[in-house]
């Protein structure tokens, strides 16, 4: 897996069949963008979608094409199979891969990844209560990289009513945080924030996510992305924390230490690697490029 797709925290939504936006998104600072076939294009302008994202990908550098991603329709759809077959022609001109709608059946993914080649990274959504009971087999699957929930489509399919914060949710934001660490995954994408103008409601929901153990969360307004990279990137008291505990672990040869009056050990000192691994993704996202 690149480096990208294991650190990316902030995966932005664009309409496929509209490229001036395409081109815009890549330019927000999104980590990764998604260009969806699936809810942004209505069923009569599907294949014009795939054509208009094709041109479109032709005409980006190969930096830019390694950091898109695709959304198909899911499977069962009338536009599977065409999706199928230009994202193996998109995977070839140099895209990273696809997100995967209603992912229930890993079969679907065994599908998607002998039919677009070894260098398609699969990032399945899990949005049923069949995704859910399936979620370590999906997660096992080939070419799978990292987990994704769908919470609002969840929520429909459980016939769920979530209160503002979400809390029904939880156990099933767990199960797919488990079923990463399972599978040796990097930490799963939370769902969106649907209110683009509450700066604070996409910071609280990102909180939350970071707390629970997730790496990155869904975007659908570059207006939200300065909050997700705020809140995924670690403060500077946490990074001096951090560089405290490395450091006194390395003074001790390994042994158990105190830092500030508090017992360091390797639960301890792996929470501060983490700390500073996310910080170095944070510093190389914003440092100049030449």
């Amino acid at each position: 897996m690149s480096p990208l797709l294991r650190n990316a925290c902030s995966f932005l939504f664009v309409p496929a069949h509209q490229p001036e936006r395409l081109t815009k998104a890549l330019a927000s600072g999104a980590d990764l963008v998604i260009a969806d076939w699936e809810d942004a294009v209505a069923p009569g302008a599907k294949a014009d979608a795939r054509r208009m994202l094709e041109a479109a990908v032709q005409a980006l550098p190969a930096a830019q094409r390694a950091r898109l991603l695709v959304r198909t329709n899911a499977t069962g759809t009338a536009w599977f199979t065409a999706d199928v077959q230009a994202l193996a022609r998109l995977v070839q001109l140099g895209v990273a891969g696809a997100v995967v709608p209603k992912a229930d059946h890993p079969a679907t993914l065994q599908q998607l990844a002998q039919a677009t080649g070894p260098h398609c990274a699969l990032v399945p959504l899990i949005e049923s209560v069949a995704g859910l009971d399936a979620v370590d087999a999906l997660a096992q699957a080939p070419q799978v990289v990292r987990l994704a929930f769908g919470h609002l489509d969840f929520q429909v399919d459980a016939g769920m009513q979530c209160g503002t914060d979400e809390g029904e949710l939880l156990p099933t934001r767990m199960a797919l945080v488990m079923a990463s660490r399972r599978a040796a995954l990097a930490a799963p994408i939370d769902g969106v924030t649907v209110d683009t103008r509450d700066a604070a409601r996409t910071a609280a929901d990102s909180q939350r996510a970071l707390r629970m153990g997730f790496g990155g969360k869904l975007c659908i307004h570059p207006a939200q992305l300065a909050t997700v990279h705020q809140v995924f990137a670690p403060s500077a008291a946490a990074v001096a924390q951090a560089q405290a505990v490395v450091q006194a672990m390395a003074d001790a040869a390994g042994g158990v230490c105190t830092v500030d009056g508090k017992m360091v050990d390797a639960p301890v000192l792996q929470l501060a690697q983490r700390t500073l691994q996310r910080h170095a993704w944070a510093q190389q996202r914003t440092a100049p490029t030449a």
